[in-house]
């Protein structure tokens, strides 16, 4: 495999901005239509590892009844609390920084960012993020966990893909 090493957020939110609900619940977005499973077999065939935060871990944990969804995936979980690793990921706790140069080195496929939220925050505040893949859910919910938490740094993104599955609707943006 060639040495395509992008850093990638590939994630859905509602159209006010929120990935769940303040209940972690996804319920709002298998009610849209979509078409086929939106685009996200093409994507996950590009990647090769996925980075999560523990908090994420412990719901695709807790709601997937341990059927756990990457397992053919390289999959590295950062925690302060959990070492080592099962048959599924690696816990970490390092440098994102670190990490992420040390990943790229490696010949591979994308390296996806599945969630949450407060590791989001810091892949933005190291601008370690290449590409950002969001599927728009025509629905507003409120109130819930935000796409995107408040940062003080600017990143200008440019537009290379538009894409529809039926109510859904995909932006693809680079960084600058």
């Amino acid at each position: 495999m060639i040495n395509n090493r992008n850093t990638i957020l590939f994630i859905a939110s509602s159209l006010d901005g929120y990935i769940a609900t303040k209940d972690d619940s996804l319920e709002w977005l298998f009610k849209v239509d979509g078409e086929g499973d939106n685009g996200y077999s093409e994507f996950y065939d590009t990647v090769d590892t996925i980075v999560m935060g523990r908090r994420t871990y412990d719901w695709i944990i807790e709601k997937e009844m341990d059927q756990f969804p990457y397992k053919n995936k390289k999959c590295f979980v950062f925690s302060k609390s959990l070492k080592g690793s099962n048959e599924y990921v690696e816990f970490i706790d390092e440098d994102i920084r670190a990490f992420v140069e040390k990943q790229k080195q490696l010949d591979g496929g994308k390296i996806w960012i599945v969630g949450g939220g407060d590791l989001l925050l810091d892949f933005l505040k190291e601008q370690l993020i290449d590409e950002f893949i969001i599927t728009i859910a025509p629905t507003l919910i409120g109130s819930g966990i935000p796409l995107f938490k408040e940062f003080d740094t600017e990143i200008e993104l440019e537009l290379i893909g538009l894409r529809r599955f039926n109510q859904f609707v995909e932006l693809h943006y680079i960084v600058k």
